[in-house]
């Protein structure tokens, strides 16, 4: 009997430590689904009104070289590179000014590249708006994981560096340059004129699908009600339209687009 009694009170005593377990596993369920409704609940809220947004993008894609010799029968490239200018002009969803839609803070990061080249070296830099479709390249201006711009409202700001006014009045501008596509590389044709753009791709037999490269980042706004809010981007490095692409020298691609920054604090 006490045997019988003893293994009784351990399957009660089992059964009851099961109970237990049960009745936690369902009390953390319901409220996991709680917290996971609130803040969904919260998010839809907080962005039920969008602030901010980009609503056009424009890029352009070119190609330039470095020369180390030149003769009549022939010249070599030192550093053939192709680079693609992109303006990603952000806009407040808001007509009125106000410490809503007025920029704080803003901060580029995440940068990925998602394809890469099979030739090359890529890098991402800041560039002037004035600049833009131009070759040139500041080495200063690279981007190392991540890019702070300064915010100003002075009526005139020194764009070589990264600065956004406060009123969103000049796009973000950025330069992605895939350099070394060729190096020491000697063309043998110099029939035709030698042009320092896109066109030197195709003397140097470089394959367009060569140089496909996705790239995508994140941007991050902070309002002076110190809301904060983020949209990610990716872009395709245009090479190809419907009818010309940068063999023809280069090609623009302007895009309107309505990408939200959603807020998440």
């Amino acid at each position: 009997m006490n045997k019988k009694k003893l293994i009784l009170t351990i399957v009660t005593v089992f059964l009851f430590l099961i109970l237990i377990l049960l009745t936690y596993l369902l009390f953390h369920k319901l409220v996991m689904k709680k917290s996971f409704e609130d803040d969904a609940l919260s998010f839809s809220i907080k962005n039920e009104n969008p602030i901010f947004a980009i609503d056009k993008i424009i890029l352009f894609s070119g190609c330039d070289a470095k020369n180390k010799s030149l003769s009549y029968t022939n010249f070599t490239l030192e550093n053939l590179y192709q680079y693609t200018d992109m303006a990603f002009f952000i806009k407040s969803l808001s007509d009125e000014k106000n410490s809503e839609n007025t920029l704080k803070k803003l901060v580029l990061s995440n940068i990925k590249y998602n394809s890469s080249p099979s030739c090359g070296e890529i890098q991402l830099y800041y560039k002037n708006i004035n600049n833009f479709s131009k070759s040139d390249i500041l080495e200063e201006n690279l981007i190392n994981n991540k890019l702070n711009f300064e915010i100003t409202s002075d009526d005139e700001a020194n764009l070589d560096k990264p600065i956004l006014y406060n009123n969103l009045a000049n796009p973000i501008v950025l330069s992605y340059v895939n350099s070394n596509i060729k190096t020491d590389y000697t063309i043998t044709d110099t029939s035709s004129p030698i042009t320092y753009d896109g066109s030197l791709l195709k003397k140097c037999n470089v394959s367009l699908e060569s140089l496909a490269c996705n790239l995508s980042f994140d941007i991050y706004i902070t309002n002076y009600l110190d809301q904060e809010f983020k949209c990610s981007i990716s872009v395709d490095i245009p090479l190809n339209l419907d009818d010309k692409s940068i063999y023809d020298g280069s090609i623009t691609l302007k895009k309107d687009t309505n990408l939200i920054f959603y807020r998440y604090k």
